[in-house]
């Protein structure tokens, strides 16, 4: 900073606010008698850049300042992140200096194409961002002020306003701020909350908050048979060695919820059978195939997609997204396929339509098209209610018959490993997060899921063999075709 120039760079995807923040400092600063200017640099759409706003601001002095139209590297005050990842991007770019710099950044995550695209999990690492910000700023001040403002009735730029007034890096008092919200008279009183929640949030910045306690325990519902029925898989859950115990209850109210009771005795009586191909001390093995089980058994189809669009929840979760207690219009967007169709028949009847191309055919061009179901309405809704009703006949229908096969054959070629290689093991286990999603999703995964277990079983002998697994589902994960799989797989061929 000099001769009382300060240099303010905030960094906002659309719809956090940005722009309003970036008016609200601005008319901060004029209120104050001081010249200032503002400037933005538009990002991409869809979440793969952030508009970059400028603000410079200086003490009146007679004179009519020469501003900058745009920030430069080590030469910004105050940077402003409204995401995690954007305090990566502003470090990255040099605009965050441990001499000069007040770094204000929310923790929450709004993810980037890059992100959600990976076939993996392609979710940056927060905590290292975290980690180079307390080098790399003069003072950092880091909260989730995206859950602050929504649960004040705000937009995360109110909340970023507060910390902002609470930081000390401006050289105005608090009411002077509250009063630039006031001045643009809209959403004020609002946007004053959550002003109020982000002061208090940077000046307690470390402590817990409301906000970010942990969820309360599950808490099972249903009838008094059912209930004590629970409580039996339980307990009989809780008879794994300790080390497990967590991921396997898990795992236990993922099929349950699933599907019924029963369902999840079946889990329980495969981990049973894990636990006596293990042996003594592994509980990694054990630990895996509770994970990874669960996920086989709990398999995105039709019933589970339209049970989930009907959840009482999902709407209630809508409505205080959406910050309406009024009407809304939901629509969803189906898509179909006919051999999804086909695979919620009975199995020994789609087994015999499956076998006639020219039925198949005639199915797939009745139901293979794009829908759009507006579920706030009875009849779109009911339609998607009967299709999640299904789910008591699911295990008699195609698909099922289908996937359990899958995972049997997966889980015995696994086993057959852990005596002999228990890390192998492991690692064929562990293969199964390639399955994943329903329709083409579900095909591509599963497809690669084969290439790499048919692999593995070839170069089962080899020492370096849960190594290469390893590697080949790195390779699997890093795009969409498998192209990278294919080039993984030729080089294992080529040794």
């Amino acid at each position: 900073m000099s001769a009382g120039l300060i240099k303010v760079a905030v960094m906002a995807v659309g719809g956090q606010g940005g722009g309003v923040l970036t008016g609200w400092i601005e008319a901060l600063a004029r209120a104050q008698g001081w010249a200032a200017q503002a400037t933005s640099v538009a990002g991409v759409a869809q979440r793969t850049g952030a508009t970059i706003y400028y603000i410079e601001m200086a003490p009146a002095s007679g004179g009519i300042p020469v501003f900058s139209l745009a920030p430069s590297a080590g030469d910004v005050d105050i940077l402003i992140a409204a995401e995690m990842m954007e305090v990566g991007r502003a470090i990255l770019r040099g605009f965050v200096t441990p001499d000069r710099t007040v770094l204000i950044g929310s923790t929450h995550r709004s993810l980037a194409v890059s992100e959600k695209i990976a076939p993996g999990d392609g979710i940056a690492n927060a905590a290292e961002v975290r980690a180079a910000a307390e080098i790399a700023a003069r003072k950092l001040v880091l909260a989730d002020f995206e859950a602050l403002s929504a649960e004040a009735g705000s937009v995360i730029s109110a909340g970023l306003f507060g910390a902002l007034a609470s930081s000390g890096a401006l050289p105005f008092e608090r009411a002077s701020f509250e009063d630039a919200i006031r001045n643009a008279g809209k959403g004020v009183e609002a946007s004053l909350r959550a002003f109020d929640a982000g002061f208090a949030a940077a000046a307690d910045e470390g402590k817990p908050s409301a906000t970010s306690t942990a969820p309360g325990a599950w808490v099972p519902i249903g009838t008094a048979r059912l209930l004590a029925a629970w409580e039996s898989l339980e307990a009989r859950a809780r008879t794994l060695p300790p080390e497990v115990q967590d991921m396997a209850l898990a795992g236990l109210r993922s099929v349950v919820a699933f599907q019924d009771i029963a369902y999840g005795a079946e889990y329980l009586d495969l981990l049973e059978r894990v636990r006596e191909r293990a042996g003594a001390g592994g509980y990694e093995l054990i630990r895996q195939a509770a994970k990874y089980i669960a996920n086989a058994m709990a398999y995105d189809d039709v019933i589970r997609v339209a049970a989930e669009k009907t959840r009482a929840a999902r709407f209630a979760r809508i409505r205080a997204e959406m910050g309406s207690a009024g009407l809304l219009q939901l629509t969803d967007y189906t898509h179909p396929r006919g051999i999804e169709v086909v695979s919620l028949l009975p199995h020994g009847m789609g087994i015999w339509v499956e076998a006639r191309p020219s039925l198949m055919n005639w199915i797939d061009r009745r139901v293979n098209r794009g829908r759009r179901l507006r579920t706030d309405r009875v009849w779109p809704f009911l339609q998607l209610w009967l299709i999640a009703g299904l789910r008591r006949w699911r295990r008699g229908s195609l698909r099922h018959l289908r996937e359990m096969a899958h995972m049997e054959a997966w889980l015995a070629t696994a086993l057959s490993h852990a005596g002999t290689n228990p890390i192998l093991a492991v690692e064929m286990l562990k293969a199964r997060r390639l399955i994943k999603g329903y329709g083409d999703t579900h095909a591509r995964g599963q497809s690669k899921f084969d290439r790499v277990m048919q692999t593995a079983t070839r170069i089962a002998s080899r020492p370096d063999a849960a190594d290469w697994v390893r590697r080949l589902v790195a390779a699997a994960l890093m795009d969409e075709e498998g192209l990278t799989l294919d080039g993984a797989i030729r080089t294992i061929e080529s040794l």
